[in-house]
């Protein structure tokens, strides 16, 4: 009833719930770059809170990130420290588990694709902050999980504030899903067709249009009014020859090959920490514990990876360093994933994805020397599209998000048969995607559902 009396005082609130209930366009378009920008806001705020938590971790002013914090300490340092915030970040998820009621979806997916659109305030907050401390102490995951999760609870709220229905609110949600995918890699484009390619499972101009317009406000917040640059800083792409997109053919192979076993490890890794009989602090504590031990022979582990990337793409690294790496990292993913930490493995993917098209460049160029080869940053930069393709099931997407980081359309020959090429060879070997879990019941549960949940009145 106290909602329901806000909204008859609010003029602009009834004005604008009418007109999303009648399905007025304009209205739907002002709605969604409001989502816009509080998506862009609520990334910010977090991306500001993590800075924070690293300046207060490392002593002092951390300009490059969790990897130029890990550099600074002494190994003993590297080691505990990780296992300390994972420990704390598994006692506030449980703390939360037991204290705070279950509202509404877990995820923003499963809001989307299945729910009514309803995320939990309080559950947000409690996931993101436990995820504060798990990527904050070193934890080898990406931060835009929890940010994206923000995104879609802060249009969750608007959409409940005007008391929508499922529908309409599940769309706000999306909306605001999309300004925080695209506030955190700067890509308008794949911002809005990640939610339609992945979360939709379809491309509809009802639904693409409103996700449009919030992946341009977010990104015009993030960039032209707070000035926040690109995670990635792209070469100029270096396409030699038009023989050599047989190369990037073979690199499509790889990924193709390589994604679901890195899917399946981490499956793996998940199952074997659930099966430890200890409290989930306690198995976070470990996954820490893991990366700290990781991070003691290679500080570069910690984090979600995008100073490594960057160094890969600008510098020439020796393939015994590029291997390494590669491997300590997917290790150090495995284990904080596996344990249970709040965060995303979309970088860690194009991590996995630039490591593996580097390897594949030096090896290109130490069996051909004198051959008419592309840089081996070229294939780096088409290495993550083609992983990302080959994980999310999403080939269209991964195409216009490599192309947007880096404007060069020099890139999108070989960019789209190796992102296509990776796409095919892992949907054949293993049907899930990464986000399969996340989606598992999505189509089949909604159609069960659509029925009652369009006649249900909106809670209040």
């Amino acid at each position: 009833m106290a909602r329901e009396i806000r909204i008859k005082n609010s003029g602009w609130a009834t004005w604008l719930r009418s007109r999303l209930l009648a399905d007025n366009l304009p209205a739907t378009v002002c709605a969604a770059a409001l989502m816009g920008l509080f998506g862009a806001l609520a990334t910010v705020v977090f991306r500001e809170l993590l800075g924070w938590t690293q300046i207060l971790l490392g002593g002092g002013d951390v300009p490059h990130g969790m990897v130029s914090l890990a550099r600074g300490l002494s190994p003993w340092q590297r080691f505990l420290m990780p296992a300390i915030g994972g420990a704390i970040a598994g006692a506030i998820l449980q703390l939360a588990a037991k204290r705070l009621p279950k509202r509404g979806a877990a995820d923003y997916m499963e809001a989307i694709s299945v729910g009514r659109g309803i995320i939990g305030f309080r559950q947000t907050v409690a996931r993101s902050l436990s995820s504060i401390f798990s990527i904050g102490s070193g934890a080898s995951i990406g931060r835009e999980g929890p940010m994206v999760q923000l995104a879609a609870m802060l249009s969750s709220l608007t959409g409940r504030y005007l008391v929508l229905p499922p529908r309409h609110l599940r769309l706000l949600v999306a909306c605001g899903a999309t300004a925080g995918i695209t506030s955190a890699y700067n890509a308008p484009i794949a911002g809005a067709l990640f939610i339609s390619e992945i979360v939709y499972g379809a491309i509809a101009s009802a639904t693409l249009v409103p996700l449009v317009v919030s992946s341009v406000v977010a990104n015009i917040v993030t960039r032209q009014i707070l000035h926040y640059d690109a995670v990635f800083h792209m070469p100029p792409f270096d396409f030699v020859s038009g023989w050599e997109v047989i190369n990037y053919l073979g690199l499509g192979l790889i990924a193709g090959l390589a994604a679901p076993q890195f899917l399946r490890f981490l499956d793996v890794a998940r199952s074997a920490f659930g099966r430890l009989p200890f409290p989930l602090w306690a198995r976070m504590a470990l996954g820490g514990l893991i990366v700290g031990a990781l991070s003691v022979v290679n500080p570069e582990v910690w984090g979600n990876g995008y100073s490594v990337v960057n160094s890969l793409l600008h510098t020439q690294w020796a393939w015994q360093a590029v291997a390494a790496i590669l491997l300590l990292k997917t290790l150090a993913t495995a284990a904080s994933v596996g344990s249970g930490a709040v965060g995303g493995v979309f970088t860690p993917t194009l991590f996995v994805g630039a490591a593996l098209g580097a390897l594949y460049g030096t090896g290109l160029q130490a069996l051909f020397p004198a051959g008419d080869l592309s840089a081996v940053s070229s294939y780096a930069i088409v290495g993550m599209g083609a992983l990302l393709a080959a994980t999310t099931y999403a080939p269209l997407m991964s195409i216009l998000m490599i192309f947007e980081m880096t404007l060069s359309y020099e890139v999108m020959l070989p960019l789209m048969l190796a992102c296509v090429t990776g796409y095919v060879i892992a949907h054949h070997i293993r049907p899930d995607s990464v986000y399969a879990k996340s989606l598992a019941s999505n189509r089949r549960a909604r159609m069960a559902v659509s029925h009652v949940q369009e006649g249900d009145k909106p809670e209040s």
